[in-house]
């Protein structure tokens, strides 16, 4: 059996509206190994965006446990979170989430400023990660010079920098034409293929359909869960 990148058990998050309690994850139980590429897929409110927050260590569980790499995480300060982000995850989002007036290389250093990776080695690693998504030679130049796809590979590229276990992609081609979202598609294939281990939340059953298992959630819960076979599309 491969290593468990992620492993929840009865995994709950109740939140507080007013007088009402919304239940937004009831009790999943879920393993996830090293080398996985998992689509979440399911109805808006389903419980996938929170679930992808959890999984991400940007919120905490109201019950149940969650080990990541073999390390409950459920519990940790704040600080603790965010060393494990830092050390562990990288974050694609839809809206790409870049500084708009700063390169794209110094948009990809940004998670290295928090480690004890020197100034030098921090460019280094983020030039490379540019050329590793397709963007060597435009290293200077800022996200309003970019198309949105440029823009998705340098924020693809900065989730990369810091060799991560996990890439979490939340919609990542939301915002991209039809071709854009093909090439990032099969960017993300590409680290796959690498041995990155990837989990996507996505409403679009053309992404859905990239990845080896799909996870289908419905009223807080996974519903099915499900391996199918990865279709390919074409860059």
């Amino acid at each position: 059996m491969r290593t468990a990148v992620i492993a929840t058990r009865g995994l709950t998050r109740v939140y507080q509206a007013g007088d009402v309690a919304v239940h937004a994850l009831r009790g999943v139980d879920l393993r996830i190994e090293a080398g996985e590429y998992v689509a979440v897929m399911g109805p808006s409110g389903c419980g996938k965006s929170t679930l992808m927050n959890t999984l991400g260590c940007l919120d905490r569980p109201t019950e149940g446990v969650y080990e990541l790499l073999g390390r409950d995480v459920s519990r940790l300060t704040r600080d603790e979170l965010a060393t494990v982000r830092n050390e562990t995850l990288g974050f694609v989002f839809q809206d790409f989430n870049l500084l708009p007036r700063t390169s794209a290389i110094e948009n990809v250093e940004l998670p290295l400023l928090y480690s004890a990776v020197p100034p030098a080695e921090q460019r280094s690693r983020a030039r490379t990660a540019l050329a590793r998504v397709g963007l060597a030679g435009r290293e200077a130049s800022t996200p309003t010079q970019l198309s949105g796809g440029q823009q998705q590979r340098v924020a693809i590229a900065r989730a990369l920098v810091t060799a991560p276990a996990l890439l979490l992609a939340d919609e990542p081609t939301g915002n991209l034409d039809s071709q854009t979202s093909v090439e990032i598609l099969a960017l993300l294939r590409e680290q796959h293929a690498h041995g990155l281990t990837i989990v996507i939340v996505t409403h679009d059953d053309e992404v859905g359909a990239e990845a080896e298992r799909l996870l289908l959630m419905r009223d807080g819960r996974v519903v099915e869960d499900r391996r199918q076979r990865a279709r390919r599309t074409s860059a």
